[in-house]
């Protein structure tokens, strides 16, 4: 029997009809980790270079991107079980597809309608959660979707890696082991997930939708190209980037006039929801840049197999899945959660930065300490950022508040990866080019790193060095670049007005805090 909003659910209650939710978003975030430590493995089989790992990353985040508005308004409007499940379907259907992949574009186009269904799990769970419990409550829970995220975010690679590593499997079953998680999952909700339908007539934004995932793809493109298909300064940029801003431009006047915005401007009168989706563009370029990139760094700079790189990341993912729970757990208890972004954004900068020292030859025990100060970070971060919009907005516009958060998160995190993986490409060329000339190898007869991803085993044995070297310093100067947009979330945070979390399902007052917009 399902509790109404006005009759809070007790906690067993809570747990059943998160099982699934959880259990979902275990499988949208394995759709992403599954693939991290493969990748090198399956682009090499499908014969896919730097530009190609970047876009098979950023293809999922951009559809989850542009996805994730329309999830978050839909749940406002009608059954957000039948969406959720719908969102895995989608999922299981791009899984088998991926899986059987015959070159990088496919997996590409794959990716994208995984991003969709990932997008639509990820959100609704939050939103899902915000409809069964008070703010206060919902603290205590978040910190069981940062631990899922955690255990997703340590399984991803460790199974990714074992499978790519197992002959008699292959990395084609990195997408199809998420498939049975899903089915189950699909059950469970139906068993479990009862919450009121809101009875209302659907109006989606599709054109709001396409204007915002042209302008970010636009943008994405011309990131990943400029310095090697053209020049920086080019007439390429001069079309791509004024083109980019129109189209963005233009995305804000048609949510301005929609009857049913995806991301509803007036959610911006708010402080705290303005400054809260800012922190987390910035906190995304840092998030997806990590997990991206770490893998490359032990696998291409440490030569370790996909299996052991899964294995060396464990220390981020554990400091992620201790934060996040702890933190949940406290914010329940006292009602208070701006000291927790505060220090996690602080904690982010420091471990980005950190991580911007290292080289092939750094020992692991600093590795890991670096890795810790990030995952910290992290825990302490991504859920709360959340929390605090969802403290702050009437219970209608729970869905698109929650929603417009992950949305700058992903966007941040797909345009941040793509120029980090453009900045990796164009680093790892140099430094190789270097190391070749100061060897005395012609580069121009050697594998660079804008090629193909290299299979170390395949080289010369008098080439790994210097092909690990260049890796090595092309990683750190990623995560130097990531480490100054962290300490701009950290300063964002700081302006947020705490507002303690209530501890019921009454609204917030009409004016719950400064106005950045007036409205």
């Amino acid at each position: 029997m399902s509790a109404s909003p006005t009759e809070p659910m007790n906690h067993r209650q809570v747990l059943e009809a998160l099982s699934g939710l959880l259990l979902g978003l275990f499988v949208a975030v394995l759709s992403s980790t599954v693939v991290s430590n493969a990748l090198p493995r399956i682009l090499n089989d499908l014969h896919g270079g730097q530009s190609a790992y970047t876009w098979v990353i950023t293809a999922a985040l951009l559809s989850l991107t542009a996805s994730t508005p329309i999830w978050g308004k839909l749940s406002d409007l009608v059954s957000k079980k039948l969406l959720v499940q719908a969102a895995l379907v989608i999922y299981i259907a791009s899984s088998a597809l991926a899986g059987l992949s015959q070159n990088p574009g496919e997996l590409i186009a794959c990716r994208v309608l995984q991003g969709i269904g990932a997008g639509g799990v990820t959100a609704l769970g939050q939103i899902c959660l915000a409809s069964m419990v008070s703010p206060r409550e919902r603290g205590r829970y978040s910190g069981y979707f940062g631990a899922v995220f955690a255990l997703a975010t340590i399984g991803g690679p460790l199974i990714g890696g074992v499978i790519v590593d197992t002959s008699w499997l292959g990395w084609r079953w990195c997408f199809y082991v998420g498939i049975p998680f899903s089915l189950i999952a699909i059950a469970v909700l139906q068993r479990t997930l009862k919450l009121p339908v809101t009875k209302r007539k659907v109006k989606i934004d599709y054109l709001g939708s396409v204007l915002i995932a042209a302008a970010v793809s636009l943008l994405m493109i011309w990131i990943s190209l400029a310095g090697q298909n053209y020049a920086w300064v080019s007439w390429q940029t001069f079309v791509m980037v004024p083109g980019g801003l129109l189209l963005a431009a233009l995305f804000v006047l048609v949510e301005s006039r929609a009857a049913e915005p995806i991301i509803p401007l007036g959610l911006f009168r708010y402080r705290t929801v303005t400054l809260a989706a800012i922190a987390s563009a910035l906190v995304g370029i840092g998030m997806y840049g990590a997990t991206t990139f770490l893998s490359q760094y032990f696998q291409l700079a440490k030569e370790k197999s996909p299996t052991m790189a899964g294995i060396m990341t464990l220390p981020m993912i554990l400091g992620l899945a201790i934060s996040s729970t702890v933190a949940g757990r406290l914010i329940t208890k006292y009602g208070k959660w701006k000291a927790y972004l505060v220090a996690g954004t602080f904690l982010l900068a420091v471990g980005f930065g950190l991580l911007g020292t290292v080289r092939d030859n750094t020992s692991y025990g600093l590795l890991a300490l670096y890795m810790a100060a990030t995952g910290l970070g992290l825990g302490l971060t991504m859920q709360n950022l959340v929390l605090a919009v969802q403290n702050t907005v009437p219970r209608h516009e729970l869905g698109a508040a929650s929603s417009a958060v992950t949305f700058f998160r992903t966007m941040g995190g797909a345009m941040g990866v793509t120029a980090l993986g453009a900045l990796l490409s164009n680093r790892v060329t140099h430094y190789l080019t270097d190391n070749l000339t100061a060897a005395h190898i012609n580069p121009a007869g050697a594998a660079a790193g804008g090629g193909e991803i290299p299979d170390l085993h395949k080289l010369p044995k008098p080439l790994v060095p210097l092909v690990t070297d260049a890796f090595g310093h092309g990683v750190a100067e990623v995560f130097l670049v990531a480490a100054p947009f962290a300490l701009l979330a950290f300063l964002v945070v700081l302006l947020i007005r705490e507002v303690p979390l209530r501890s019921g399902h009454e609204e917030p007052a009409a004016q719950p805090e400064p106005q950045l917009v007036k409205g």
